[in-house]
């Protein structure tokens, strides 16, 4: 395994290369790095070159100095391709990797072999009233409350209740991401992604839920769906050897 760093757009960006064969690029999910693809990338260097990338802004790669929207995490891979000169790759991508993957493909910034999608996010949220009111509650409550040095804790405690997992545990840069690229909807560009495309999902994902994936295969014109009941937003991890097999099948045709 080599452990490299190379610079995109001046930042750091951390990943480790292994194998020989075709070009595979994976890309792990939001607050993960690319420890949480190894299994992944374990599997498939026997039979490709593997790039498992820390996105810019998580594991060992560099925060990014501004939010992100989703067009910059699709420019993102495409530079890492191009400064790489890795052709036409086999795209891999979970959650916020996927919508990556799905930006980079939909606005066809690239040659791509191959794509697997696993709970990728991507489409936006549908929401119950319910949401809505909690959004504008937190809103309001962030106005009224002064951000000074003596209501800091309460309005820390207040704002709290309110924030998913995920955006509590970011970095600011990357709760202001968050707001952003969950706000922005693909479906307009998921047509566009001509290639075979894998989806991979647990029924029971909270997070990019079931739904998600049957419109992404009505809308992807060469897209098929492996669906795991019961498995949640890391459903790869939790029907692992059934996902290998899957992964096998799909690149029979591509392992050297």
């Amino acid at each position: 395994m080599i452990i490299l760093q190379i610079k995109i757009n001046g930042y750091n960006i951390n990943y480790e290369v292994e194998g020989e064969g075709k070009n595979v690029v994976i890309l792990h999910g939001w607050l993960a790095s690319l420890e949480t693809m190894k299994p992944i990338a374990n599997h498939l260097k026997k039979h490709f070159k593997v790039y498992n990338v820390d996105v810019i802004g998580f594991g060992k790669s560099e925060l990014p100095k501004k939010p992100l929207y989703t067009n910059d995490f699709g420019d993102f891979l495409q530079n890492f391709i191009t400064t790489l000169n890795i052709e036409n790759p086999i795209l891999i991508g979970h959650s916020n990797g996927g919508r990556a993957i799905i930006n980079f493909a939909g606005r066809q910034l690239g040659n791509i072999n191959k794509i697997v999608l696993i709970d990728s996010a991507g489409i936006k949220p549908k929401r119950k009233l319910s949401y809505y009111t909690k959004i504008y509650t937190f809103k309001i409550l962030k106005k009224l409350l002064p951000n000074t040095k003596g209501t800091k804790k309460l309005r820390e405690k207040v704002l709290g209740k309110f924030g998913s997992t995920d955006y509590k545990n970011s970095p600011e840069v990357l709760r202001k991401t968050m707001t952003n690229i969950v706000n922005e909807d693909q479906k307009n560009i998921l047509s566009n992604i001509q290639v075979a495309t894998l989806l991979v999902w647990g029924t029971k994902d909270t997070a990019t839920p079931i739904q998600d994936a049957k419109t992404m295969e009505k809308l992807i014109p060469n897209a098929g769906l492996v669906a795991y009941e019961g498995a949640g937003h890391f459903s790869y991890l939790d029907r692992l050897p059934n996902f290998l097999a899957v992964l096998d099948e799909f690149f029979k045709n591509d392992y050297k």
